[in-house]
């Protein structure tokens, strides 16, 4: 995000924040403050913060692991039993 801030003639960068794949791992559940992943109609906000202008809550990253993880990639299927992720 810094480099597209930086950038005048940016178009578009894609983020899967709050998407259905991303339960119990959401990005925002591993920092200690979501501002700087705030978007404000449709666009990124850019940090004011330095750096990256990211804490990261450790405590959360190690979760996980004393719960323990199944690396598999679900399969969504609709209403009428259809794969529905392509």
């Amino acid at each position: 995000m810094q480099i597209a801030f930086s950038v005048p003639n940016f178009l578009i960068q894609e983020q899967s924040m709050g998407i259905h794949y991303h339960q119990r791992c959401d990005l925002l559940e591993y920092v200690m403050d979501p501002e700087p992943f705030r978007f404000d109609g449709g666009y990124a906000v850019a940090a004011s913060r330095p750096g990256l202008g990211v804490e990261i809550d450790e405590k959360a990253v190690r979760r996980p692991a004393e719960t323990g993880h199944r690396w598999r990639n679900p399969v969504w299927r609709g209403a009428d039993g259809v794969f529905t992720e392509w």
